[in-house]
């Protein structure tokens, strides 16, 4: 992999311009992707929080469900945060009927878990493999892990008030996903820690 990778954010709905700002700072190429030639021309990807459903349809309708599949299959780094988790689950409780995943981590999330839009919070969250103190984690109509496969590393749980325990951040191989949104923070250790995750491949 290039000292430089292309990454880019699937900019069909959420904090797309924050993403690609903390990428660029963590020394990465960072573009939009919206179309599937656009995603040929990166090395990895990056799902942000929005709105799963909607995400759902619009990759369904923009042709990136299965062209995302594909490159998932094939070995392409991809982080997803909090709406970005749920499309990167196996199998999502409460979704939709017809909503659809990228099919990535071997994992069950729940969306919404932690309630609804007034029921945002924040909590510290210490992320294994993440140098420094504990992640001032954001989340909003967030969802958690309810179960993972024998090949899905924990990498951080809530460890504070009544949602201590739940698993909020997680790893499959290349694919990483967390429950809460580090491009609101302005801390770019998680982003920092993807990025070197698609330099050492």
């Amino acid at each position: 992999m290039a000292d430089r990778p292309t990454i880019g954010v699937l900019a069909l709905q959420g904090d797309v311009r924050e993403h690609v700002h903390a990428l660029v700072k963590c020394d990465a190429d960072a573009h939009p992707v919206r179309r599937p030639e656009e995603l040929d021309r990166v090395d990895a990807l990056v799902v942000p929080g929005g709105e799963s459903t909607t995400i759902s349809k619009l990759a369904e309708a923009f042709g990136l469900l299965e062209p995302i599949r594909k490159r998932i299959t094939g070995g392409m780094p991809v982080y997803g945060s909090c709406a970005g988790m749920i499309m990167l689950a196996t199998e999502v409780l409460d979704g939709r009927p017809d909503q659809q995943s990228f099919d990535g981590i071997e994992m069950t999330v729940r969306r919404n878990a932690f309630g609804r839009q007034v029921d945002s919070f924040e909590a510290p969250v210490r992320i294994n493999g993440v140098p420094g103190p504990a992640f001032h984690a954001v989340f909003i109509r967030a969802p958690w892990v309810e179960r993972v496969s024998d090949g899905v590393e924990v990498l951080g749980q809530v460890t504070e008030g009544p949602a201590a325990g739940r698993i909020v951040a997680v790893r499959q191989g290349n694919l990483l996903a967390t429950s809460f949104h580090p491009e609101l923070t302005g801390d770019l250790r998680v982003h920092q820690y993807f990025v070197d995750l698609v330099k050492s491949l």
